[in-house]
């Protein structure tokens, strides 16, 4: 086992440990990661990264499944306009640009700014969630709603803002890995205010799934996957996150989210300040190229 795989495997416990403890997604951590750390090119980091959140949230969402937590009429909505726009944007990075070199900046950008985003949400969210909370009571008093009557939460005319929010998740995670997760929950809390937020977390990470799975497999036949990273940070994470799980309940929570905030914040910053930067290349990459129509070769 060469050096560079041990700091894969590290890079994966500790990603895993910090999704284990704080449920913030794998991707705003892994694709920074990957990149400033570990010297990985944008495009490898962000593929490679999506596949991994596919599998690493799997696990969640079977367990949402069989408590009954998904709305699968939400998570169609959302992945009708999610999975279109994300082939839709891998297609656009084949045809408009001769290799992945030429596309690299445009990544690097969305990923700064997903990040950023991120971080601020982050570190406000006890804020984000109380304003929601405040919208949700005052819905339910105006139709007279009970607090514990949500027998049928899923209003049919949200479908036209939920398909445009997949659109939008669709565009935005491919290129970025970033955004599944966060923005998918705070989307569906401003949609439906009604939903039990056990409900809304597992709808996200149902849709999350899929669209990361569809996104990472993009980034597949484009060349931007190594699997070899992809192995070895999975040997680390998925014991990471089961024991950052166990051990949830006994750790500081409200002093490592900031922290993790203000960290994601500022990385956000310097990738949209330096999105060209180059990264000192560490770590040998293996990508992997199964179609074609491969931005794997340099024009």
């Amino acid at each position: 086992m060469a050096m560079s795989d041990l700091y894969f495997i590290l890079a994966g416990i500790v990603v895993g440990f910090a999704v284990g403890v704080t449920g913030v997604g794998g991707g705003s951590l892994m694709t920074p990661i990957l990149i400033s750390v570990l010297g990985v090119p944008a495009q490898i980091a962000i593929g490679t990264d999506l596949l991994y959140a596919s599998i690493s949230k799997f696990c969640g969402s079977a367990v949402h499944a069989k408590k009954l937590n998904i709305v699968w009429s939400v998570v169609f909505w959302l992945a009708l306009g999610s999975i279109p726009a994300s082939f839709a944007t891998t297609w656009a990075l084949n045809h408009f640009f001769s290799s992945a070199n030429e596309y690299k900046k445009i990544l690097t950008l969305v990923l700064g700014f997903m990040l950023t985003l991120t971080g601020i949400s982050i570190v406000f969210r006890s804020k984000i969630e109380d304003f929601f909370q405040r919208i949700r009571l005052k819905r339910n008093q105006e139709a007279s709603i009970a607090r514990d009557d949500f027998s049928d939460p899923y209003d049919v005319k949200n479908n036209i803002p939920v398909l445009i929010m997949g659109v939008v998740l669709g565009v935005l995670v491919t290129l970025s890995s970033v955004g599944a997760g966060a923005f998918g929950v705070m989307a569906l809390l401003l949609l439906f205010p009604n939903l039990p937020m056990i409900r809304i977390i597992g709808s996200d990470v149902a849709h999350a799934v899929l669209l990361t799975l569809v996104a990472g497999l993009g980034h597949l036949f484009s060349g931007n996957v190594d699997f070899h990273i992809l192995t070895f940070l999975l040997i680390g994470a998925i014991p990471a996150i089961i024991a950052g799980t166990l051990l949830s309940s006994s750790l500081p929570e409200r002093i490592i989210r900031p922290i993790l905030g203000i960290t994601l914040l500022l990385l956000g910053i310097n990738f949209l300040v330096n999105p060209s930067k180059e990264k000192p290349h560490k770590v040998e990459t293996h990508p992997v190229a199964t179609s074609p129509v491969s931005l794997s070769t340099s024009s």
